[in-house]
């Protein structure tokens, strides 16, 4: 019995990826973050044209 209580043994969790973990390249946590970032500047230009009463291409001498 002294044999088996000295014996160890390894507990080998399985690899899971998280899909929300920041990580490099293609991955949904950066296609998310794309996603916002794309979504906040499209109302903030919105927001801008609202208030100032122009649209894009005049801001950006287009007309």
């Amino acid at each position: 019995m002294a044999d088996k209580s000295k014996k160890e043994t390894k507990k080998v969790e399985p690899k899971e990826t998280d899909p929300d973990a920041p990580g490099f390249g293609w991955s949904r946590y950066a296609e998310q973050i794309n996603g916002r970032f794309a979504m906040i500047g499209f109302v903030s230009l919105l927001v801008l044209e609202v208030f100032t009463r122009q649209d894009i291409f005049t801001w950006l001498g287009l007309r």
